[in-house]
């Protein structure tokens, strides 16, 4: 697959406004390494190879262990997940899921025992600038690094 285009340089001015929101969330006060979990768990949902590989390269650089990488996709059968973590990556999912329907009592609920008002609201806004950020990457195609270096080596 084919870049379609460089949002990035097509207009300035909305990856500006994007990056805005990027940076209220990571002046937010949430934890850096469950920022960057969240934003791999909405990426998996969304198939975002950019925001994968990104995020995937941050978590690690933060500290991140491989098991929890792995199994992320998987995380309501592991331990390894801490509940403040699972609450996380529940709302995430609801949020990133809208289309299947609200988000449900029980997310919401489990989402209340571990964050208190102001972190429910910027985790959904950190949620919801994952999202936009997939929809920009996979929308367009943007190549991750490591499709940048095949692509390179089979011309």
């Amino acid at each position: 697959m084919s870049q379609r285009l460089n949002a990035f340089q097509a207009s300035p001015g909305a990856i500006d406004a994007l990056l805005k929101s990027q940076n209220y969330v990571n002046e937010s006060g949430l934890e850096h390494s469950l920022m960057e979990l969240v934003k791999m768990r909405a990426s998996q949902i969304n198939g975002c190879a950019y925001c994968l590989h990104m995020h995937a390269a941050d978590a690690r650089k933060a500290g991140e262990s491989e098991a929890r990488l792995y199994l992320l996709d998987a995380w309501h059968e592991s331990d390894l997940y801490s509940p403040r973590e699972k609450a996380a990556f529940g709302w995430t999912e609801a949020l990133t899921r809208l289309s299947e329907g609200p988000p449900s009592d029980e997310a919401f609920a489990a989402l209340r025992e571990q964050f208190n008002e102001k972190e429910c609201v910027d985790l959904s806004l950190a949620i919801g600038t994952i999202n936009a950020w997939n929809r920009i990457n996979a929308g367009f195609r943007t190549r991750h690094p490591a499709d940048r270096v095949r692509k390179t080596e089979a011309a």
